[in-house]
This record gives structure tokens, C-alpha cells and sequence, in this order.
């Protein structure tokens, strides 16, 4: 369209002269300038143009946008205008961020359209515009119709989504990353709240992860992290959301789950799954896993509380030697404290003398003569006593001190062994850290050299996380230290990432089968035993000793020993014992270890001694508890107390646990659990389920997380209010 121009003549009346008529445009009207801007536009793809009648019919749409879409006009035009759209599902992220109602919502009501995403329904393509459009009125205010635009906004899109996922998601595994984390944490606790449900939040910290780094380097770490985080949507699959943090720290969200016992096979499963062997450009890795649980509301109402108490758990379990899990408990505070005065302790031990070596026999299983002294590092602490190996060792691969702790106890054991009046082997373990570390070969060397100790005399216990970093420097240093002449144990084998290779090339004179596989083999139906027995006939088939670790009964003796294992060790024959013990012992020629020790296993029990409820009838006791296991405790505290009788054992934070009295004499009653108890991740028990803080708000309090008297806050009443049917005893100390 355009101006148009007209050239006319004014003639003269009577002869006048003809004189031409100046040029006078005619100027387009208002309606054609409209319609010469629409075209242009239209032309130009900047968007379209549409229009419906009354009954919400198409009757126009841009000539541009049928040619693009492929559309038939015949068949186009006079349908719905909804019948060129998908209904569309929003993603979740959407919803949060967006409330846009339907388009078949806007045109029921007459409501203005305003910067609506629609998607085409198209076949073979996703191709989304933004529609905007008014309702049409006529001069009765009849209702005709709507006019409106539509813009192609499909690239735009996806360049949001691209950069709302990167704001949201970690670049490398392609997890959710913190941010995201704490908003899908936040939104979960507040609705579960008003729906009384339950969350359960997982903290996970990868163990050895610094070694990958610094063995195979840093983009060996970042593929690592990817399998870990592949290992993980695979175990885990839909149940909840998984994220990665930063480093090496991930964190699980799992709706709708507060039963500890499935928690712990979870958590379980996680270690022994990311535990196993990692393929990372023709090198082998192999990591660990810290976990950490809390559930809400138990645990904790707000996302930053169970945050908290999650981090507290994997503080704990990595302060109990790593590859364990941790429920949160409120006497994890504590826990945390003394563990960080321990670090600061620990730094100290060695300059102030308070490391000792004690050492364990390994017997031969025909004669049950010594044959070897494994040395254990002790640490007795001036205020605390004695401090468990699991707990400092892991304290000082933390604080990266292990490497002198292990030189130390290399030096000592060697210095020691040479005051043994019987030429014994002395077993020393050696970490990962401490035996990829350059000089280690030279540390050994210095050791022997120093001491005068034999080199055949010598064995070095070995985990099979030394594998992790560069193959080939691995195998030299075992055939240097082979070399030196003395000898090696692969130790802990069998514990989830075991590899025949590492028999393959590595130079073992001993293999060392992993008290798991003795804990429960003499059980019916357990497959420990057969896994025994292969394990002794491959090392048998490849010359090398076998020795079964932490036999404590007699019918496990028997059954190791039918097994064919060589070499035994535990508590069946001796507990550790201090260097001087070992002199005296050695010095009276006391080489034979006669087994002492019960003749049957059992579940295990915990010895303890602490306060808990018994409630009997309506009633309260104090009574103390000295032992627990999985299927039950032994009490004491009450007086006569009649064999089938019932209680309900409270352990505090809302742990319940129906009981019967299965043997009873005098103030001492053994009794049997309804529901076994599981482990909770450390060397202790725990009920499956607790008082929910839910039924505690509906008994009229307040909701929080679980206060230590869950169940006087579920009753209203911390004590009784019958008469009590046994009388209460005091229970001494011993």
C-alpha cells in the first residue's frame, strides 16, 4: 500500500488558456494505514494476529502463521481456538515460580489474555507462543468475540529454562544444587506440616575423596563425582530429590518416610553401592561414604534445624571410622563437643607420650600356638581414659596428621618386636594415606634399620583403598617393599570392594577375612560360611595364609576351622594386651592360647547402665538398664516382678518398646522386644518408629520436634496415677 497520485486538467471556459493542474496526493485513510502497518508486521514475523466469534470459533488468523505452521486454512479456521493448543502441564519449578490460569479459563470468563505461554499442538515439533487478546463487546454489550496477538516465543524459552536450570542445578552431575535443595526442603516441611507428614533428610560426605584428587587429579575427581551422583538417582531412582551441595557433600530428600528401619537399609544400601570400585580413565578408585539422617518433625520443624541435626549425625558417623551412618539423637550435641576437643587433644598425644601400642595374637588354628602380634594403637587420654581407635583414627585422617601417627606406630611396633624374647611376626596396619605417600618405602627401610628387626619379621596390614591412585606406582612399591623382605596381608577382605585382580598382581602372603563374614556364619540359612570357604580356597590356590578376625565363640572357632582358615583371631583368645603383658607372657614361654569364651553366639547385647522408663498399667518406674540387644534387655529396679508380665520400655525422645518379662528374679528382670529393635548406625540399638510430634499436638501441646519426655507429653503425665503393682528397688552402680 502507498500514496496515490492523480494528474488532472483544468480546462478554460470561452478559450481560456489550459493551464495543467499541480500534483495533489490522495492520502491514504486511518483504515488503510492499519492495515499497511498490520501487513508489515505480519511480514516482518514479529508476531500474528487472531480472532474468534462468539462461540469461541477461529475466524482469523495471520496468513504468516498458517504459512509457518503448516496449517490448512480450511480446516484451521472455524474450529475452537483451543483446538490449536495442547492443555498444557506445568513442571513443578513452573507452578512455584508462575499462576497463570488455562487459556479455557480466561475464555469462559471473558478475561483479558494477557502474556499467556500456549503450546501449538503440532505433531513433530514443541513450538510455544504467547497469546495476549480483549473480549469484543457490541454497542448492546453483546459479547462477539476476541481479538488478540501471538508471538513466537519457543528460542526464548528454552534460553530461560537453560539458565533457570543452571541457577538451579549443578553444572557437573546435573543434581539439584543447594539453593535448590533448601527451597525444595523449605516448601516440602511447610506443606507436610499442615498434611501431617513426615521427610526424611540424608547428609552424605564421600570418605577418601581428597586421595582421588590428589592421586589422579582434579578432572578424575569431577568424573568420580558424576558416577557417584549416577550410583545414586540409580539407587534411589523417584523416591526423593537428590542434590549435590559442592565438593564432595551430596543430600537426599526422602518424603513420607519415618521408619529408621528402612532409613538404615537405605543408608546402608548408599555405602555398600558407592563403596564399590570406580573406572576412571584406565585407573581404579575406590571411595567410602558418611551418612547422616534426620526426619521431621521429629528431628527438627524448619529446614535450617533439620539441616542441623543431619549434619550432626554425619558428624558422628565419620567420627566413628567412616563407611557408617548415623540417626540424629539429641545426645549428638554432646557427641560433637567432646569429639572437637579431641581434635585438639589429639594433636598434642604424641609430644606429650599418651600413644601406646598394644597387641593382639594371631593363633594358628591347629595348635592355637601364637604365630603373630597384630599392633593396635592406643590412646589413653588424661581426662577421658582410654579413646576407641574408631573414633581418633578418624579424627587424625581429618586433621591430616594420620602419616605421622602411622610413622610413629611403625617406628614403635618395630622397636618393640625386637624386646620379644620368641622371634614372632609383628602385623602393623598401615593406611592408605600413610602407604601412597612418597618415602614410604624409605619410612619402612628407616624402621628396620633403626630397630634391627628382621625383615621377614615384619608384616604390613593393607587395605585395599592403597589401589585407588596410579596402578603402576602401586605395584612398585610393593615389589619394594617385597624387595626389603618383609611381608604383606591384604586386610579387611571381602567388605563390598574386594577384587580378584588385586590377587592377580599384587605380591599377598596373607589374606585377612573380615569379622563381618564371622559375625552370624554359624546362623541357619546365612551364606557367610560358604563365602569362607571360597575365600580360603582361592588364597590356599595362590599360596597365601588365611586368618579369620573377630572370633569370639566356640562354635565359631569350629566352624572357621572346618572352614580351613590358618590363622584365627579374637577375643575367643585374647583381648589386645599392652607391650609389657606381651613380655611377661612371651618370657614364661606361654606360646599356646587355649580358647576362653562363650560356647555359643548370641544376639549381640550392649552392656550399659542408664535410667529408663517402665510403664506398666497407667504407672511410671525408674528402672535401670544393664544390657540390650536386637530382641531384648535385661533391667533391673523392681521387685518380683512375675514372668509374662507387660511393660512398655521408654529409652526417652518418644522411643517405645512393648515388652514381656521372660525371666525375673528378684529385683532383675530379663525381657523379650514385641518388635526387634535395629541398629542405629553405631554399636547401639534403636526402636523402628517414635512418639510422632503429630499425636503430641493432638493431645493439645504445641508442635515441635521430640522433646526427651515424648511420652509425659503425649500422656500429660510424666509419673502414674494407679497404685504401683511392684515396689522399686535402688540399683548401685558398679
Amino acid at each position: 500500500m502507498g500514496g496515490f497520485f492523480n494528474r488532472g486538467a483544468r480546462s478554460a471556459r470561452d478559450g481560456e488558456l489550459k493551464r495543467e493542474a499541480p500534483l495533489v496526493p490522495i492520502l491514504p485513510t486511518d483504515h488503510e494505514r492499519r492495515v499497511e502497518l498490520l501487513d508489515s508486521f505480519e511480514n516482518a514475523g514479529l508476531g500474528w494476529f487472531w480472532a474468534t466469534d462468539a462461540q469461541g470459533r477461529l475466524i482469523y488468523l495471520s496468513q504468516n502463521a498458517i504459512d509457518k505452521l503448516g496449517l490448512d486454512v480450511g480446516e484451521t479456521l472455524g474450529k475452537p481456538l483451543t483446538d490449536l493448543f495442547v492443555p498444557c502441564r506445568m513442571t513443578r519449578d513452573e507452578k512455584a515460580e508462575k499462576q497463570d490460569r488455562p487459556l479455557t479459563f480466561y475464555l469462559a470468563a471473558r478475561n483479558s489474555i494477557s502474556q499467556l505461554q500456549v503450546r501449538l499442538a503440532l505433531p513433530d515439533q514443541e513450538v510455544w507462543w504467547e497469546i495476549a487478546g480483549k473480549p469484543q463487546f457490541d454497542d448492546r454489550n453483546q459479547f462477539t468475540g476476541y481479538r488478540g496477538s501471538a508471538k513466537d516465543v519457543t528460542i526464548s524459552r528454552e534460553s530461560q529454562k537453560d539458565a533457570e536450570r543452571l541457577s538451579q542445578y549443578d553444572s557437573l552431575t546435573g543434581l539439584s544444587n543447594r539453593h535448590r535443595m533448601k527451597k525444595e526442603l523449605t516448601a516440602k516441611l511447610k506443606a507436610y506440616r499442615s498434611s501431617k507428614r513426615v521427610c526424611a533428610l540424608l547428609m552424605l560426605d564421600l570418605d577418601r575423596f581428597k586421595q582421588v584428587n590428589d592421586t589422579l587429579g582434579h578432572p578424575a575427581g569431577d568424573e568420580l563425582l558424576k558416577q557417584v551422583a549416577a550410583r545414586l538417582n540409580a539407587i534411589l531412582e523417584h523416591r526423593g530429590e537428590i542434590g549435590r551441595l559442592g565438593g564432595d557433600e551430596f543430600q537426599v530428600i526422602l518424603p513420607d518416610i519415618d521408619d529408621r528401619g528402612e532409613l538404615g537399609d537405605i543408608a546402608a544400601r548408599v555405602i555398600q553401592m558407592l563403596a564399590q570400585p570406580y573406572s576412571i580413565n584406565g585407573s581404579r578408585a575406590i571411595i567410602g561414604v558418611s551418612l547422616g539422617i534426620a526426619i521431621a518433625p521429629y528431628d527438627g520443624l524448619e529446614s535450617d534445624d533439620l539441616v542441623k541435626a543431619a549434619d550432626l549425625a554425619l558428624y558422628a558417623a565419620k567420627g566413628g571410622g567412616r563407611g557408617q551412618y548415623r540417626f540424629y539423637s539429641s545426645d549428638l550435641e554432646e557427641g560433637a563437643k567432646l569429639r572437637r576437643l579431641l581434635e585438639e587433644d589429639l594433636r598434642d598425644a604424641l609430644d606429650r607420650d599418651e600413644l601406646s601400642m598394644y597387641y593382639q595374637p594371631i593363633v594358628k588354628s591347629d595348635t592355637y600356638n601364637v604365630a603373630a602380634f597384630e599392633s593396635l594403637i592406643r590412646w589413653e587420654h588424661p581426662e577421658r581414659g582410654f579413646v576407641s581407635p574408631e573414633e581418633f583414627i578418624a579424627v587424625a585422617e581429618d586433621l591430616g596428621i594420620i602419616n605421622q601417627i602411622g610413622e610413629w606406630a611403625l617406628r614403635k611396633a618395630c622397636m618393640q618386636a625386637v624386646e620379644w624374647p620368641v622371634d614372632l611376626r609383628v602385623a602393623i596396619n598401615v593406611s592408605a594415606t600413610q602407604f601412597v605417600q612418597d618415602g614410604f618405602v624409605d619410612q619402612v627401610k628407616s624402621a628396620l634399620q633403626a630397630s634391627k628387626l628382621k625383615p621377614e619379621r615384619l608384616e604390613l596390614e593393607i587395605t585395599e583403598s592403597v589401589f585407588i591412585g596410579d596402578a603402576a606406582q602401586t605395584q612398585k612399591t610393593f615389589l619394594e617393599l617385597k624387595e626389603l623382605g618383609v611381608r604383606l596381608a591384604l586386610d579387611d577382605f571381602g567388605t563390598g570392594y574386594s577384587s580378584l585382580s588385586y590377587l592377580q598382581h599384587a605380591p599377598f602372603d596373607k589374606i585377612k577375612i573380615d569379622q563381618s563374614f564371622v559375625r552370624g556364619a554359624t546362623d541357619p540359612d546365612n551364606n557367610n560360611a560358604a563365602i569362607m570357604s571360597a575365600i580360603v580356597g582361592l588364597a590356599d590356590a595362590l599360596g597365601m595364609e588365611t586368618v579369620c578376625e573377630g572370633v569370639e565363640t566356640k562354635d565359631e572357632l569350629k566352624l572357621v576351622t572346618a572352614r580351613g582358615a590358618t590363622h584365627i583371631q579374637g577375643y575367643l583368645f585374647s583381648r589386645p594386651i599392652p607391650h609389657e603383658e606381651a613380655i611377661e607372657s612371651l618370657s614364661k614361654g606361654d606360646l599356646k592360647y587355649e580358647p576362653r569364651g562363650p560356647e555359643r553366639s548370641r544376639s549381640e547385647r550392649k552392656t550399659v547402665f542408664r535410667t529408663i522408663g517402665a510403664i506398666h498399667d497407667d504407672h511410671r518406674y525408674q528402672v535401670v538398664l544393664r544390657n540390650i540387644s536386637k530382641t531384648g534387655a535385661r533391667i533391673e529396679g523392681l521387685l518380683d516382678v512375675p514372668v509374662g508380665t507387660h511393660f512398655v520400655l521408654d529409652f526417652g525422645s518418644g522411643q517405645l518398646a512393648v515388652a514381656i518379662v521372660r525371666r525375673s528374679s528378684k529385683q532383675t528382670q530379663g525381657v523379650e522386644f514385641e518388635t526387634p529393635l535395629i541398629s542405629d548406625g553405631a554399636d547401639g540399638f534403636c526402636t523402628r518408629h517414635r512418639v510422632s510430634p503429630y499425636a503430641i499436638e493432638a493431645a493439645g501441646r504445641p508442635l515441635t520436634a521430640l522433646p526427651q519426655d515424648a511420652y509425659g507429653m503425649l500422656t500429660g503425665d510424666s509419673g502414674g496415677r494407679s497404685i504401683p503393682a511392684f515396689a522399686e528397688a535402688k540399683v548401685v552402680k558398679p
